[in-house]
């Protein structure tokens, strides 16, 4: 249908809809939703990082559909449907993938023509540290029942497919085993076999106090290109962000592309507030 709501009435119905829920998705909490000369800003926090993350929403105009293609008859349920969207978006990787610009102190997300995460002919993931294993439980009606419990993966173990692949992994197996890993991400070639495995990069925590996180090691395999590391380095800032980590430090050059920056004494920093290093 047409909407014929005014502007007040479409920011009153957002702001009172995602401010009354709060938690969007597991790791994003509503702060305010502001209007703006030709929209709104949702403005939310993503786990602990330290930057305020903001994402444009038009004003409804025209005939207006939910996700599922069916007519929105009122600014209520047009919010609550912006709200699933968003949600969504968060859940699938949003504040990773977005486009970034900076206006008025929020780090603004925009999930057009934004770029995936690994480079293309590779994914970037984590490396896992535990495994899920079936356990049969006994349950009141069921004699019994079939559970899936996360067990950690023995630290000789970690992270194996890439010291077959031909890749170090000693200084993120004592990071484990001393409970100061922060990060340990890889990279391989995106098949259906999802091999080779053909990167790594490390983080562990530098400080007591969890505010400075420290870029261990960034490796791809000869031929592999720059990018692959690139990549690999930027999951590690997202996952030092998210877990409150200020800055990352590194001894690993070649990384000012990605907004590293000599530090007196020798290495490199990088600050996770964007705001912060914006010029």
């Amino acid at each position: 249908m047409t909407a014929e709501w005014t502007r007040e009435e479409a920011f009153a119905a957002l702001r009172g809809c995602l401010l009354r829920v709060g938690t969007l998705t597991d790791g994003a909490c509503v702060v305010d939703v502001v209007a703006e000369p030709y929209g709104m800003l949702v403005v939310f926090r993503w786990m602990r990082d330290p930057n305020t993350y903001a994402v444009e929403i038009a004003f409804p105009a025209g005939r207006v559909t939910s996700v599922i293609g069916e007519p929105v008859t009122s600014p209520d349920q047009w919010a609550a449907d912006v709200g699933f969207r968003l949600a969504e978006d968060l859940a699938t990787g949003l504040v990773r993938r977005g486009r970034r610009t900076v206006r008025g102190g929020y780090v603004v997300l925009d999930a057009r023509d934004a770029p995936d995460v690994g480079p293309a002919g590779f994914q970037i993931g984590l490396v896992p540290l535990v495994t899920l294993r079936p356990r049969w439980k006994r349950e009141r009606g069921v004699r019994f029942a079939r559970r899936l419990t996360a067990v950690p993966v023995a630290v000789p173990e970690a992270g194996s497919w890439l010291a077959e692949a031909g890749m170090d992994v000693t200084v993120p197996r004592r990071l484990v085993a001393e409970g100061r890993l922060v990060c340990w991400s890889q990279a391989y070639v995106d098949d259906e076999r999802g091999e080779p495995f053909v990167g790594q990069a490390v983080a562990s925590w530098e400080d007591t106090r969890h505010t400075v996180v420290r870029l261990e090691l960034a490796h791809v395999q000869p031929g592999v290109p720059e990018r692959v590391r690139a990549a690999l380095v930027r999951v590690v800032v997202h996952e030092a962000a998210e877990v409150g980590a200020l800055r990352v430090v590194t001894d690993v050059p070649g990384l000012h592309q990605l907004g590293f920056r000599p530090v007196d004494g020798g290495g490199f920093v990088l600050s996770t507030t964007v705001v912060e290093r914006e010029p």
